[in-house]
């Protein structure tokens, strides 16, 4: 499937230059206990259909709440793959998993490597695959990595600090028109012309350095919607998903791992955000059904057929009990597919 993917090519801040004006006006903050709870943990173990001996990959570790359920599931002859970008989450799930078992391997790079990164293992065919897309708690709770609007940090939001894009760079280097673009596609944000004007306009001033400094220039800018909601997140959001090129991981990632899967292998993908489970939802529709030729008034000529069968026509949600206990699982969608033997 073949899916439009924003990428602007501009120059960028250096990440020393963007923290080196962030520590001239603010004092940093230290990191906060990772914590992170497992968003329909249950549900997507079911729909995985674990059992002992199966070879799984975990595209989004963590902190490592699903892994560590998947490992008991699939037993000591089984074999966990993982991948996590974040350092920080990557140590704390490896010691957690570590007092489980030790048949697992674990990657510290994106997904979209998911096929290179695999078979340079001697691993080519696999049971179950799961992807949990999204922040996790600690890059919310932790301030200085600049994910949070209520909370005063830099503009980073980086999942890796090994790259050199922050989010300080996006705002400070993009021309308006790429702004708008991002604004748009990954905020949804109707006044995105305006937004990025207003951007670029402010930045002669002085460059965007913190999340409440550009919390303030955006209340000031775009002020609250008709229904009184703050339209921080969106924009955060934006951000966010430009830094880390979130939706051409999951383009890459997700068409990967559909090849990857053995017969009767399962997908199951949690997004948080309709950008997310729209490209989800279109993929697993458009692979679940027989691809005809146009050209046959008939409708019986099959140019591809069918490789998936939706697990989920319509999508898991999180349980109200589950929504009371962590709020964040509010906006979780799971849609899960099988692959058909050929």
């Amino acid at each position: 499937m073949t899916v439009n993917i924003l990428r602007p090519r501009v120059g960028l801040l250096s990440t020393a230059r963007s923290k080196n004006l962030y520590k001239v006006v603010h004092k940093s903050y230290p990191a906060s206990e990772p914590h992170h709870e497992s968003v329909l943990l249950k549900e997507s173990l079911e729909m995985l259909g674990l059992k002992p001996g199966m070879t799984v990959v975990d595209c989004t570790l963590g902190l490592g709440g699903h892994s560590a359920e998947i490992l008991k599931a699939i037993g000591p002859k089984g074999h966990l793959y993982a991948f996590e970008k974040d350092a920080r989450n990557l140590k704390v799930a490896k010691e957690r998993l570590g007092k489980i078992a030790k048949n697992f391997t674990i990657f510290h790079d994106s997904f979209s490597s998911l096929t290179d990164r695999l078979r340079r293992e001697g691993a080519s065919l696999f049971d179950a695959i799961l992807f949990d897309l999204g922040l996790s708690s600690p890059h919310v709770d932790d301030a200085a990595r600049g994910f949070s609007f209520s909370k005063e940090g830099p503009l980073d939001m980086r999942f890796d600090p090994r790259q050199k894009k922050t989010a300080a760079d996006v705002l400070n280097s993009y021309t308006e028109s790429d702004l708008a673009d991002v604004f748009y596609k990954y905020g949804e944000e109707r006044q995105s012309r305006k937004l990025a004007r207003a951007v670029v306009d402010d930045r002669r001033k002085g460059p965007f350095v913190s999340t409440q400094q550009f919390l303030s220039f955006l209340d000031r800018v775009l002020g609250r919607a008709k229904s009184g909601k703050n339209r921080a997140p969106q924009i955060f959001q934006a951000l966010r998903m430009e830094v880390n090129e979130e939706l051409l991981a999951l383009e890459l990632g997700l068409n990967q791992a559909i090849e990857l899967l053995a017969p009767h292998g399962r997908v199951v993908v949690l997004s948080y955000h309709s950008l997310e489970d729209r490209f989800v939802k279109q993929l697993f529709k458009q692979l679940a059904t027989d691809l005809r030729d146009p050209n046959d008034i008939f409708g019986r000529r099959v140019l591809r057929s069918k490789s998936l069968s939706l697990l989920t026509k319509k999508p898991i949600k999180p349980s109200a009990e589950e929504v009371s206990r962590n709020p964040r699982a509010r906006s979780a969608v799971l849609r899960a597919v099988e692959k058909l033997p050929t």
